[in-house]
């Protein structure tokens, strides 16, 4: 639901305020409120979803608050458009990272929990490089990729999307996003010290299992996470794609 609906959303949502014509020619008035109203809707769910992210010790909670803070990142996107030469790219290059980073994250998540949703606090996973190194790797990886540290896919969206933010003219909501993103490397490292740096827990500890269908889907992720990373021209090519769907729909509607 985190990662799906989000997606899907934001998708409509760049549809609805292209065809409204956000930053290419809507009524002054309109949009400086249209304006007014996502810069503190992205200020604010970057600052309350990362600061509330950080306080949490269950892996589930944690990456569902930061899932907050990364629709604020996205807005941030959204801003941009209007005033950068990329513009809605950005956006859909991040809703591609942020879906493939958080699908692989959440079914690892599903490889290590037990009933009533054990498993998953930080604890939990200690020594987990000991016991699984590639479900460590692949963790790490994900956790990377959602902090924007290279070479990930988040590394390459969130580059392209602060880009666009600044060429834009986004200066002051560009730096809560950057303190915001210095915020999340914290929480989301933590839980590398945990996998990699503590001893495994007692017997209390987790057994990870491996269900075929959530092993396939966090390696594909895993692979498609550092591609986009290494290799981003492709995905955003696609992305400029599917931004442009929206602006030719809109001329064929009102030749």
């Amino acid at each position: 639901m985190t990662t799906g609906i989000k997606a899907a959303s934001f998708a409509a949502f760049v549809r609805v305020l292209s065809h409204l014509g956000f930053g290419q020619g809507l009524a002054d008035a309109v949009q400086s409120h249209i304006h007014d109203m996502l810069w503190c809707a992205a200020a604010l769910t970057m600052l309350v979803g990362n600061v509330i992210a950080l306080t949490q010790v269950n892996l589930k909670r944690m990456l569902a608050y930061s899932s907050i803070a990364h629709t604020g990142y996205i807005l941030l996107g959204v801003l941009a458009a209007g005033g950068s030469e990329a513009g809605y790219a950005p956006v859909f290059m991040y809703l591609l990272a942020y879906t493939i980073m958080n699908l692989g994250a959440f079914a690892l998540l599903g490889m290590v929990s037990r009933r009533a949703d054990l498993g998953t606090n930080l604890h939990d996973l200690s020594g987990l490089a000991r016991k699984s190194p590639w479900l460590a790797f692949a963790m790490a990886v994900f956790l990377f990729s959602m902090a924007g540290i290279p070479p990930t896919a988040g590394f390459a969206a969130k580059y392209l999307l602060l880009s666009a933010a600044v060429q834009s003219g986004e200066i002051l909501l560009t730096v809560i996003a950057v303190l915001c993103s210095a915020i999340s490397v914290y929480y989301y490292l933590r839980v590398l010290v945990y996998m990699y740096m503590r001893e495994p827990a007692g017997s209390g500890s987790m057994e990870p299992s491996h269900p075929a269908a959530a092993a396939l889907t966090v390696a594909v992720m895993v692979v498609l996470t550092l591609q986009i990373g290494l290799l981003p021209s492709g995905a955003m090519e696609l992305s400029k794609r599917a931004a442009l769907k929206p602006a030719v729909s809109t001329q064929a509607a009102h030749p």
